[in-house]
């Protein structure tokens, strides 16, 4: 897929590696100005600087933690400072627990805040920050990376699936308060999506939870998860000039997992 994106300047939260990385090389691969920004300050560097090397745009590593107003509205005045405007923003920094998959009734508090401090206060602070200068210039793109779990709940993740709710509807939000200045609010809700941290859960040949892969798969039409660029692919999509009357929309990405009840009875 290829869209014109010359010209505009994108962030793009939790760049480092997985489904950021890809949506960051996807958006510099189509000629935008692509800053990286993670919490990871080395590991964004060597992948900015990657990518850098391998398309015919500028690519900047930021170091950005989405829980730190100051680190943010410092991290949007540099780009601003540096490029003049902020044109797209990619807010796909987020997290899930590795280590339990709990009932609510066992589900440690510190990590139900630690997962809506990083996946939804984050999610607002920068889209806050970044919302104004394309306010003040009248245009301007975010999308919000959310989850099937935002919208069908999956049992013993009660954090992420509250966090990615939030999202869904905040996204449509953000849309309605937005729009009429020109910025224009979607969402992409993936379903699983084979990165570093599935691999760790089910995928790998010591993933956490290799026992249950099939059953995971088997609720999936295509019968596999979906590869990162399948992800920035339906991202590209909703940043393409031509998608000028999309808003407030969230595209599932799930392979037909929310589809419908796929198993026999």
């Amino acid at each position: 897929m290829k869209v014109e994106l010359q010209g505009k300047v994108a962030l793009v939260t939790g760049a480092a590696r997985g489904i950021g990385k890809e949506i960051a090389n996807k958006l510099a691969q189509n000629g935008a100005t692509v800053i990286f920004a993670d919490i990871n300050h080395p590991l964004v560097q060597q992948t900015a600087g990657q990518a850098d090397q391998q398309f015919e745009s500028n690519c900047q590593p930021l170091q950005m933690d989405v829980r730190d107003p100051e680190q943010v509205e410092q991290g949007i005045q540099h780009i601003l400072t540096d490029f003049g405007h902020l044109d797209i923003l990619i807010n796909n920094a987020g997290i899930n627990t590795l280590a339990h998959r709990v009932n609510i009734d066992q589900f440690p508090l510190a990590e139900w805040q630690q997962i809506l401090d990083v996946d939804l206060t984050g999610l607002f602070t920068v889209s806050q920050y970044a919302s104004r200068p394309m306010i003040a210039q009248r245009q301007g793109r975010i999308v919000n990376i959310a989850s099937v779990a935002g919208l069908v709940p999956l049992r013993l993740q009660c954090a992420f699936t509250a966090a990615k709710a939030g999202v869904v509807n905040l996204t449509k939000a953000m849309a309605i308060e937005l729009g009429s200045n020109g910025v224009l609010v979607n969402g992409v809700a993936p379903g699983s999506v084979l990165t570093e941290g599935t691999r760790k859960l089910f995928y790998g040949d010591d993933a956490k939870f290799r026992q249950s892969m099939q059953s995971l798969l088997d609720h999936i039409p295509l019968g596999r998860p979906a590869e990162t660029e399948e992800i920035a692919h339906a991202v590209l999509f909703l940043v393409a000039p031509e998608s000028s009357y999309i808003n407030g929309h969230v595209l599932v990405v799930d392979g037909g997992w929310t589809a419908g009840y796929l198993r026999e009875f």
